[in-house]
């Protein structure tokens, strides 16, 4: 007996029993079938007439969570790095929950990271820089351009008068080009992108202590 025709047969029987079936099913469907069909479609466009579709959506604009947009962002309390999903709704924080495809937390927080809601919308939070003078007894506010300038010259004037162009080792003078009076200290909510331009910024400005918050 021919292999090949015998399963020829066997695809050709196959097919036919596929096609008995389907019949089958087709035959199955009655009048009354049918018949329930269309009522039950008559009945949803009739009731889709009674709705009113325009103040449903008026309603829907009250709701919780309508006209927002959703922020990833990270924890601010330990070295875990967990991942969270910020609610904003017209520049105003509404929601804070974990976000569930981050890879460290999978959705899930601590008891501090719940509580981070409350302290981003703490009244007593600090939401611009301050500057108390030496010898003063009262903070001064400031604006984030007068801020970032302040550090500047501070970091320039550090730098200027700690710096260590050369420094001799075994009898021989070797240049180094550092500052021994400033140090860096990384998070461990950066990127790993963020903390290789952190890091080439730190070794640009002489610095040789660079430390990362996770380890202290």
């Amino acid at each position: 007996m021919d292999p090949n025709k015998s399963e020829e047969h066997g695809m050709t029987q196959e097919m036919r029993n596929t096609t008995k079936e389907s019949s089958k099913v087709l035959t199955e469907v009655t009048r009354r079938d049918w018949f329930k069909t269309s009522v039950r479609g008559c009945a949803g466009l009739a009731l889709g007439a009674l709705v009113n579709v325009e103040a449903v959506r008026a309603t829907t604009q009250t709701l919780k969570l309508s006209d927002v947009n959703e922020f990833t962002t990270s924890c601010n309390f330990c070295s875990c790095g967990c991942g969270m999903v910020a609610t904003v709704r017209e520049g105003k924080l509404i929601t804070m929950e974990g976000d569930f495809d981050h890879i460290v937390n999978r959705g899930s927080l601590c008891v501090k990271g719940i509580s981070m809601f409350a302290t981003h919308t703490s009244p007593n939070r600090l939401t611009k820089p301050m500057y108390r003078a030496p010898g003063s007894d009262h903070w001064e506010d400031l604006s984030w351009d007068e801020a970032i300038t302040r550090v500047a010259q501070k970091i320039q004037k550090t730098r200027d008068a700690t710096w260590i162009a050369t420094e001799k080792v075994a009898d021989k003078e070797v240049t180094v080009n550092r500052t021994d009076a400033i140090g860096f200290l990384g998070g461990a909510q950066n990127t790993n992108e963020e903390c290789y331009l952190f890091q080439k910024a730190a070794r640009l400005f002489g610095l040789a202590y660079v430390e990362h918050q996770a380890r202290l």
